[in-house]
């Protein structure tokens, strides 16, 4: 099942070819004078050029032979060359009525299934995460369901900051400050058995009276900054990594205290934003790769010697800009950042062997995936091209800066969306919704509002692009807006409920009002629109596709009457009503938003 502008592309390329031309001039697009016409072609005017003949001839040659098309009410040539197709009522009520019978509305599946894998978020451990985690957790979770909507098998991977020098730095921030959890942690290294599963029950019940992510979040800013001005402090902290990473069994269960506490609030965070994984693997997670890695790379013949340090070289004849080396082993000795992203790619090939791999990642990370990646082609660990950086800009507050709080310190992911949910009850209060929910019910409706006004303001716009968000107005119930969908798709349910007591059973769609054309027109678009935001790895097309959706359909319930009209006209505009709120409630799931059935 193919929507109208595929299936009107197919005829006028025929018609094209009839008249002597290149098929692949018969391209046609949604028309720029919708009051003229449904769909133009502009191939006449190419063609005038390789044929060297009148381009409104040409035109008139196409037309003539789409003159008997069933699904055209009009194919006329216009202007200096255009093709303008108006497509009929029959074939539009043909059209709705598909994507009525249809439980995908009208999308399509891929013609191949393929492994795809999603890394996104990229959260640390012993942080909460702040508002440069949300477009990465909004943008990535809706790329991985498209993805998988459109039937390739998906994996979405937090890909936590687990590891490294960070968290000895942290260990000796945490035992300098308690001495309950310096003697525990001393003890447990000078242990020569493990501990039981009840002493360990027991140490991380211990641990979590001493030890909170907020105690996490402030020491970690001072420790960092110790570890620049103070050699002492920052030669310490080497050395409780190096032990974490031989496993040290004390170091090793505070460290995993410090996920533990992490993850508590990273799954309430995600699951407030509608986001979650199928996994959660760290940087910590192919730690015992890195070593046998390091001699495989060797062997290849890609490590060269560069002033004690082993490095890849990646620059290729031809760039544009210089690419630094992938730095794989200090002069230290120590592994670096991408020599455990050039592990994470090895152990993903193992694992789950991905035909592609999603990085999306702030686009100021673009020069080190691109290293990276190419170091992981060089040593066959992808094959050329299935790594992907999926870059995104900056989220700004309305002085056009990086959004901060008030004081002008990162502002958290939790407070951001506990704000946007207090404007969520207000505005629905101000606009007089939700009085007759009881206050669960409320609190619930609004907590999607808030969601849905936080995912609309960042997914309304192409991911790689810098905007402004101005929790006044994307919280708003009119514009283009989270909040104006959902208000859109609550108008329906809300229809649809009133028409039960006295509905006939779904009746065959037919057409004739500009509305209904125009709402028909807008459903057909779906597929179109579905499968740019996949081959794009954009989901703002889609977005786009449900904002326009959410429009045509509050025309059409201003202009055509449903519960008034006569029974077939009813009848048919509610099984319409229905259609369009599948589809629309579709394009939300597949952007991570979800609607209330009542406000």
């Amino acid at each position: 099942m193919s929507d109208l502008k595929k299936g009107l592309s197919d005829a006028v390329a025929a018609a094209f070819v009839a008249a002597g031309l290149p098929g692949d001039l018969g391209r046609v697009t949604p028309s720029d004078r919708p009051d003229l016409a449904d769909f133009q072609c502009n191939g006449a005017l190419a063609a005038a050029k390789i044929a060297r003949r009148d381009p409104r001839e040409i035109a008139s040659l196409v037309t003539a032979t789409l003159a008997n098309d069933p699904r055209l009410a009009v194919a006329e040539a216009a202007g200096l060359g255009f093709i303008n197709l108006r497509v009929s009522d029959a074939a539009l009520a043909d059209r709705a009525n598909e994507l009525a019978a249809d439980p995908r509305v009208g999308a399509t599946r891929v013609d191949k299934t393929r492994r795809i894998l999603v890394d996104y978020a990229g959260p640390n451990v012993a942080k909460p995460m702040h508002v440069g985690h949300l477009r990465a957790s909004i943008i990535g979770e809706s790329i991985k369901r498209i993805y998988r909507f459109r039937g390739d098998e998906v994996l979405g991977d937090a890909h936590f900051g687990d590891w490294g020098y960070q968290m000895g730095l942290l260990i000796g921030a945490v035992m300098d400050e308690s001495l309950f959890v310096k003697d525990l942690v001393e003890q447990t290294n000078r242990r020569v058995s493990p501990l039981s599963p009840t002493e360990e029950a027991s140490t991380f019940s211990a641990l979590s009276q001493h030890v909170s992510l907020e105690d996490l979040d402030r020491l970690y800013p001072m420790a960092a900054a110790r570890g620049k001005e103070e050699p002492d402090y920052r030669d310490r902290a080497r050395k409780i990594t190096a032990a974490l990473q031989t496993r040290t069994r004390g170091y090793h269960l505070l460290w995993r205290h410090f996920a533990r506490v992490t993850r508590v609030a990273l799954e309430r965070d995600f699951h407030a934003l509608g986001v979650d994984f199928d996994l959660w693997k760290g940087e910590s997670d192919v730690e015992d790769l890195i070593a046998p890695m390091v001699r495989e790379l060797d062997e290849k013949g890609l490590l060269v010697s560069d002033q004690g340090a082993r490095i890849i070289r990646v620059a290729r004849q031809g760039d544009k800009k210089e690419l630094p080396p992938l730095l794989v082993v200090s002069s230290e000795g120590s592994a670096m950042y991408g020599t455990t992203d050039l592990a994470t790619i090895l152990d993903r090939k193992r694992s789950f062997n991905p035909h592609q791999v999603l990085y999306v990642v702030d686009q100021r990370q673009a020069d080190h995936f691109e290293i990276v990646f190419r170091a992981a082609y060089l040593a066959d660990y992808a094959q050329d091209g299935a790594l992907e950086h999926i870059g995104f800009g900056t989220m700004n507050g309305t002085d056009g800066k990086p959004f901060k709080t008030r004081e002008g310190g990162v502002l958290k992911l939790n407070d951001l969306i506990e704000m946007t949910r207090s404007k969520a009850r207000e505005r629905l209060r101000e606009a007089d919704l939700g009085a007759e929910l009881d206050p669960d019910t409320f609190d619930a409706t609004a907590h999607k509002v808030a969601v849905a006004a936080l995912k609309f303001a960042d997914l309304q716009n192409f991911r790689g692009t810098n905007y402004v968000f101005d929790l006044d107005r994307f919280s708003s119930f009119e514009g283009k807006t989270g909040p104006y969908l959902l208000y859109q798709a609550v108008r329906v349910k809300s229809l649809l409920r009133k028409a039960e007591d006295t509905s006939q059973p779904a009746a065959r769609i037919t057409v004739g009002e500009p509305a209904e054309r125009d709402l028909v027109l807008l459903l057909d678009a779906f597929d179109h629109a579905l499968s740019e935001a996949y081959d794009k790895k954009a989901p703002h097309f889609l977005a786009e596709h449900a904002y326009k959706l959410a429009q045509g359909f509050s025309r059409f319930y201003a202009a055509c009457p449903m519960l008034s009209a006569e029974p077939g006209i009813r009848a048919s505009r509610l099984s319409l009503a229905r259609t369009t709120l599948r589809q629309l409630e579709l394009a939300l799931d597949l952007l991570g938003i979800s609607a209330p059935d009542r406000m």
